[in-house]
């Protein structure tokens, strides 16, 4: 059943009001849907704090904003390669002395579709230590921050939750004996989800007051494919690029404004395209299944996370 919510058309950015005075952290912000959310929400008069591997690309996407919303446009950049955990550090520490308030931490940078096992410098599988674990420790460092303002988490996940195992290969996280890039992909972004829907009941039972909200893109034409998949792949994406099947990465950034901004909204939920097989279509409430939720799963995945990446959270 469709998600009528927002009517027929969906949720689109129509809804926003002004966001002066507000500010979102947005991770993988200089293109893609984690740009065009950006976009979005200068538009409406919001502070961006993007969090950004190459100073390159954040210089040039600053400017591209700039220009576009003018030079007083309140947008910067903080240095922070998911793949390094004391660079998560780093980036954190300097949010926390910079940033007055956030309104919503956006975790929407990734990597996908890696064709061959890399690891990160603090040796783990590539995906998941750059999707989640690196997420992780900046969600752990930065919650307290994010409640003094009565602030939101939006963990971006994906339809690729559903591939794969569907649960996590407790016996070999780093996936020495079989890996493949699809599987370990789908593994990385269940594990996102796995997480969020965790921290939402630790923030209840806590009686803590920050909202976690996991969305998906749908397929949207980002460089998520082309910046780590195999040449294979990349044709294949390139290919459903072409087909009514893939939308624009403006469209694929409503999820996650919607889940940052709107009023409302489930926790124990996925929020994303609701037409054809969810990956296109009106934003609102998607499917969610039940393996992403598999309450001893995810708590045997937060003390797994806990423990690889020597953070331990508050709550």
């Amino acid at each position: 059943m469709k998600d009528t919510q927002f009517g027929p058309d969906g949720w689109t950015p129509d809804r926003l009001t002004s966001l002066k005075g507000k500010t979102f952290v947005i991770t993988g912000a200089n293109d893609g849907a984690g740009f065009q959310a950006a976009r979005i929400l200068l538009g409406k008069g919001a502070t961006v704090v993007m969090l950004n591997r190459s100073a390159e690309k954040s210089a040039a996407a600053i400017a591209d904003l700039r220009a576009e919303f003018g030079a007083a446009a309140e947008v910067s950049f903080v240095q922070m390669d998911l793949a390094d955990l004391s660079s998560v550090r780093r980036a954190a520490d300097q949010v926390l002395r910079t940033v007055p308030r956030i309104d919503a931490l956006i975790c929407n940078a990734a990597i996908a579709q890696v064709p061959t096992q890399k690891l990160t410098v603090d040796g783990f599988e590539s995906q998941l230590g750059t999707n989640h674990y690196g997420h992780f420790v900046l969600c752990g460092m930065l919650f307290d921050h994010i409640e003094q303002s009565h602030g939101r988490i939006v963990v971006v996940a994906s339809l690729g939750y559903k591939m794969g195992i569907r649960t996590i290969q407790f016996d070999d996280m780093n996936w020495d004996k079989n890996y493949s890039a699809n599987p370990v992909y789908s593994q990385s972004k269940l594990a996102q989800m796995m997480f969020a829907y965790e921290l939402q009941d630790r923030v209840v039972a806590a009686k803590r007051t920050v909202d976690v909200y996991v969305c998906h893109p749908g397929s949207s034409a980002t460089s998520l494919i082309t910046t780590s998949a195999s040449r294979t792949m990349r044709l294949i994406w390139w290919l459903m690029t072409k087909s009514p099947m893939v939308q624009t990465a403006e469209r694929g950034a409503y999820p996650e404004v919607m889940c940052a901004t709107e009023t409302g909204l489930e926790q124990r939920a996925l929020y994303g395209p609701t037409g054809r097989m969810e990956f296109v279509g009106p934003v609102g409430k998607g499917t969610l299944e039940p393996h992403a939720h598999d309450k001893p799963v995810m708590e045997r995945l937060w003390d797994v996370s806990e423990a690889a990446t020597g953070f331990r959270w508050t709550i």
